[in-house]
């Protein structure tokens, strides 16, 4: 059985029948990051963060939240990378720990603070982006374009890349795609912000960061939250399929990304800087 999903028994319920059956769940688990930083002789380790998410990629998920929280901005930070403390039912184990370096210094109770400025339930607008100019996040400068028939395809290739929503119907993905509709990369969670700090993650641990040349799309709404993660990966267009929230409305304008809500086959809505949006010729 594939670990990021479930099988269980159900009742199902229709206009004639009441029968018994099987069905697949999308399997959601708690895990924690904890951070091990401090000089070489006075290392210190804390949990920072615990958060519901479907098992698989835990190391790129981590890494992905941290960069997205401006925790850390070089791979050479990174010590080291592993799965501690109890394992479940399954042997796998749902603490990740990073040690970073000892020239990494942390700043813990500035970062609570952080973490509750910039979170989507946010103090309010004006404070969430006053935080994100205070990390030094400028407004992002791409000739980056896409073609307005290739982003309505967009929703329609990242779901036939969506193994796990196939089989469960109760998970999100990300993905990243060229200016020619071709994709690059996919993550899928039960959060759809986990799925986008995955996708960062990997892209992160490999050295192919920042993402300036690259196009997200989301499956579901565009939140604040999803749209600060990636204006600090510096993606330039935000495709959603669903509908932007005020406060993303109000980031992408002020740090000029490409939003792009309510994208089907037939048509979308583009709510901030609609250049990089190339207009069909008729």
């Amino acid at each position: 059985m594939n670990p990021t999903e479930k099988k269980i028994s159900i009742h199902q319920v229709d206009l004639d029948n009441f029968r018994s059956t099987e069905d697949l769940v999308a399997v959601e688990e708690p895990m924690e990051i904890r951070l091990v930083t401090g000089s070489a002789d006075k290392r210190r380790g804390k949990g920072i963060s615990i958060t519901m998410r479907t098992p698989g990629h835990d190391h790129e998920l981590a890494i992905g939240f941290l960069v997205a929280e401006g925790v850390i901005t070089e791979r050479k930070q990174i010590q080291s990378i592993d799965h501690v403390g109890a394992a479940n039912e399954k042997n796998e184990f749902n603490t990740v720990r990073i040690e970073l370096t000892p020239e990494t210094q942390i700043d813990y109770q500035d970062l609570q603070r952080h973490f509750y400025t910039t979170s989507s339930c946010g103090v309010c607008g004006k404070s969430s982006l006053d935080a994100l100019e205070y990390r030094n996040l400028n407004p992002i400068e791409s000739d980056l374009k896409i073609d307005s028939d290739i982003v309505r395809q967009l929703p329609d290739s990242l779901r036939k890349l969506q193994d796990n929503f196939q089989r469960t119907g109760g998970i999100h993905a990300a993905g990243l795609f060229n200016s020619q509709g071709e994709i690059l990369e996919v993550k899928e969670d039960v959060g759809r912000h986990n799925a986008l700090d995955k996708l960062v993650g990997t892209n992160f641990l490999t050295d192919n960061f920042p993402l300036q040349d690259s196009i997200l799309v989301v499956s579901g709404r565009a939140s604040f939250e999803l749209l600060q993660k990636a204006l600090v990966a510096q993606i330039p267009i935000f495709v959603a399929v669903g509908a932007p929230s005020s406060m993303a409305v109000d980031l992408a304008l002020h740090f000029k990304m490409t939003l792009i809500g309510f994208a089907s086959t037939k048509k979308f809505n583009i709510y901030s800087s609609p250049e990089r949006v190339k207009r069909p010729i008729n």
